[in-house]
């Protein structure tokens, strides 16, 4: 089956991200979306971003614009292999963003997630996150930075009543270096690879505007703008 890879509009991402992601949300940052389009029709979306912090690329010492999050890969049922869509899309960003260095992904263990999209790719793990803690209201994960005050000059929101403080584990990091030079950096920060959660593991229950730069501003202005081989995308 064909496999097609191409920029896609923010309303296409927001509906594979609702449909197929189990955050349901796009980043709130500014991001780069692609569309990936399978014998024709739209499956999904793969979503780069600043990240949860514009300070991502400073501990390799990378400027803001030398480092993105891979923050969305929201698919639904697909033929090809997750590693070559992703692969496809990396090749893509890297030809519109030559200045480009690194990419950072987390995978999150309380979503059963260990990374192993990125193991299958050759990414560099680097262990994980520090411990944090998030919001759950009504069975349901909230955004934590909403609530903080540092969601990208966004407005701090009121913690909604009957919500619970959840601690949570940190996220598995992993890095992919664009050169040879910021790989050598990376390298030596390299831990082994997380082993998959053996089945039924479980983590505890409730007892989660700065002007755009040039780098990741394109996704308003990408050439595909109607993903209209899937009928239930928004056309805009």
């Amino acid at each position: 089956m064909s496999l097609h890879v191409d920029w896609c509009c923010s309303a296409a991402a927001r509906h594979a991200c609702s449909r197929w992601h189990y955050s349901g949300t796009v980043p709130v940052s500014k991001r780069a979306s692609l569309g990936v389009w399978e014998g024709g029709a739209y499956i999904g979306a793969v979503i780069f971003a600043h990240g949860a912090t514009p300070t991502l690329g400073r501990p390799y010492g990378l400027e803001q614009h030398e480092a993105c999050e891979l923050a969305r890969v929201a698919l639904r049922a697909h033929a090809a292999p997750v590693s070559r869509i992703v692969a496809v899309a990396v090749r893509l960003l890297r030809h519109r963003m030559p200045g480009l260095r690194l990419l950072v992904s987390f995978a999150d263990p309380i979503e059963g997630h260990h990374g192993g999209i990125y193991q299958a790719m050759n990414w560099i793990y680097t262990g994980t996150t520090a411990p944090a803690y998030e919001w759950r209201h009504d069975g349901r994960r909230l955004q934590r930075r909403a609530f903080t005050g540092h969601n990208f000059g966004t407005a701090r929101k009121k913690v909604p009543p009957g919500a619970v403080k959840v601690d949570i584990p940190g996220k598995h990091r992993y890095l992919y270096p664009l050169d040879h030079a910021i790989r050598a950096t990376c390298e030596a920060l390299r831990e082994p690879y997380p082993r998959q959660p053996a089945e039924g593991a479980s983590y505890p229950e409730a007892t989660g505007g700065a002007d755009p730069t040039l780098a990741l501003h394109f996704s308003e202005r990408d050439p595909r703008q109607d993903p209209s081989d899937d009928p239930v995308v928004p056309v805009v």
